[in-house]
């Protein structure tokens, strides 16, 4: 294990390096581009021995990924924002055809107006396509869900493609002290890809064909929501393990902090935890009873970990940089469903704040809880628009 100072796009590039990926298939967009630009340099060196395959396109990349995996090498791709929406269509098909692709998106905002900042419409976007998502709150935790995504990608049982997400330039141009380990522990947790079906020359195979409505179809799409939920127990064993391997705590669908006791949990995805930390303890110094309940795994969402928390607080402030028009924050949404039948449920708060990287500082998030303690919980409310003068 060695110690380095690492962005947080140069943390997937370790992660990637490590995982031993075998092609990267890759399209430049701000601000994920540094992560092919240091894989294609291990590959020029040789510390990667891998295939890079220099696309037209975000969909050219995924559909390259998608054939890379079914032929049984292990891919990796990234993208951001647009060129994740590019993707949309594929995202169906890798998932429909279980190939373990694992991919990195930099939350960025998206267009129009044009704006290359943190915010994660885009991932949320994307939400039902039958892939795993993880949000990584700090470059460490980048890296090391990277491998525990190849893990449970690639686990029979699972065999869903997995994106990671790091917030744009919070963590992907940000420097954080960084653990990488080594080589052999790594390959101690992540054996190499060992593909259930693969494309065989010369052997007649049909992936993605035709299926009317009274043959397979249903049974495709129940198979792989079997799956999505096989991933949330995989997740949390794939947690265990880095951590008894490879050193450091266990990573599971939720990090919880300062949870024991309380009565208000601020609830937070990725890096916005890190001032979520703050205000819990600042109000831990005054003796108020506020923790954190970070979701790590959006999808498969963490019913039972949100059911399990919710039945011991009275009010959960949720803090998300995403909305769903017409509905509301997808995360509150979620918390709510999750909620909806337990004996006294507590009161859920939404708050939109962070669109298009807006700062969202302690402060902030002090205000909001001082809310819910005095039991003024909106079911909505955007929290730092400014006003529009025409």
């Amino acid at each position: 294990m060695t110690k380095a100072l690492l962005s947080g796009n140069e943390a997937v590039a370790e992660g990637v390096r490590l995982a031993r990926a075998q092609v990267v298939a890759a399209y430049p967009i701000t601000p994920q581009t540094t992560i092919v630009e240091k894989l294609a340099e291990m590959i020029g060196e040789r510390s990667l021995s891998a295939e890079f395959i220099p696309v037209e396109s975000e969909h050219s990349a995924m559909a390259a990924s998608i054939g890379a995996s079914l032929a049984g090498a292990r891919a990796f791709t990234a993208t951001s924002s647009q060129g994740l929406a590019l993707m949309h269509e594929m995202l169906h098909w890798a998932s429909g055809q279980r190939v373990p692709v694992v991919m990195a998106n930099v939350n960025r905002a998206l267009a129009p107006p044009w704006n290359v900042w943190v915010d994660h419409t885009d991932s949320m976007a994307q939400r039902d396509t039958g892939w795993i998502q993880i949000y990584a709150e700090t470059n460490e935790e980048v890296l090391a869900t990277i491998l525990q995504a190849y893990r449970v990608a690639e686990d029979p049982e699972v065999l869903l493609p997995t994106m990671v997400m790091l917030d744009a330039f919070v963590l992907s141009h940000t420097y954080m002290p960084v653990e990488i380990p080594s080589q052999e522990a790594v390959d101690q947790f992540l054996p190499s890809y060992r593909p259930v079906v693969r494309v065989e020359p010369g052997t007649m195979q049909l992936f993605g064909s035709f299926s009317p409505p009274d043959l397979a179809y249903m049974e495709f799409r129940h198979d792989m929501a079997s799956a999505m939920q096989t991933a949330h127990r995989k997740l949390i064993q794939a947690g265990r393990d880095y951590a008894r391997v490879l050193g450091g705590q266990p990573l599971g669908p939720i990090d919880e902090y300062r949870t024991e006791d309380a009565e208000v949990l601020i609830v937070a995805l990725g890096s916005l935890a890190a001032a979520a930390r703050d205000t819990v303890d600042e109000f831990r110094r005054e003796g108020r009873k506020v923790g954190l309940a970070r979701i790590r795994v959006f999808r498969p969402f963490p019913e039972e970990e949100i059911r399990a928390l919710g039945s011991r607080v009275q009010s959960l402030v949720v803090v998300e940089r995403a909305h769903s028009f017409g509905s509301g924050g997808p995360v509150a949404t979620e918390v709510r469903s999750a909620l909806l039948d337990i004996p006294s449920r507590p009161a859920v708060a939404s708050y939109i704040a962070g669109l298009g990287g807006r700062e969202v500082t302690p402060r902030h998030l002090r205000a909001l809880v001082e809310r819910a303690i005095r039991k003024d919980v909106p079911r909505e409310a955007w929290v730092g628009v400014k006003e529009v003068i025409a």
